[in-house]
């Protein structure tokens, strides 16, 4: 069992003859108990501070701790984010190029269906033509045949008959 200011204090020793001088004595046992209470106080003062820093680590390895998982939640979340986001972009991708196939499709859909028109339309500018040419070159051959010459001798009676008084 360690000593105590008080057990040093309330010691007492036995006299003899040639012992050592009382006064020096109880000087230095009153310096040993001061210095020992001194130090009983340091070491009180610091287990104190010791508990009190024991604390402060506790405190600080939790929040560290929390702090770990508050990280390793936010890597996870991050994580997750990247992941949906690339899903995300997957999705709009195959949908713009199903829009795309559409849009393609429709417009070479469209694409057919005007040349279809457009050779119908030559068809008919062919037809047209065929029919005008035959048209022209027989009006030609009416003018140049002998028939026109009569035709006008005709209207020229006309106009003449037309033109003299009727006295009938």
């Amino acid at each position: 069992m360690p000593l105590s200011p008080i057990d040093i204090h309330n010691k007492e020793f036995r006299r003899s003859l040639r012992g050592y001088n009382e006064d020096e004595v109880d000087d230095f046992l009153e310096r040993v108990i001061q210095d020992y209470e001194a130090l009983i106080r340091q070491n009180k003062q610091l287990e104190e501070e010791i508990a009190r820093l024991n604390e402060k680590l506790a405190h600080y390895q939790n929040l560290e701790e929390s702090l770990s998982k508050s990280i390793l939640v936010a890597q996870e979340t991050a994580e997750e984010l990247k992941n949906n986001a690339k899903k995300e972009a997957q999705l709009i991708i195959r949908e713009a190029e199903k829009n795309a196939d559409r849009i393609v499709s429709e417009a070479l859909n469209k694409a057919r269906k005007v040349a279809l028109e457009v050779e119908e339309m030559q068809k008919q500018a062919a037809i047209f033509r065929a029919r005008f040419r035959s048209l022209i070159q027989s009006q030609l051959e009416m003018m140049e045949s002998g028939d026109w010459e009569s035709f006008e001798r005709d209207l020229a009676r006309r106009e003449v008959a037309a033109a003299e008084p009727d006295f009938a």
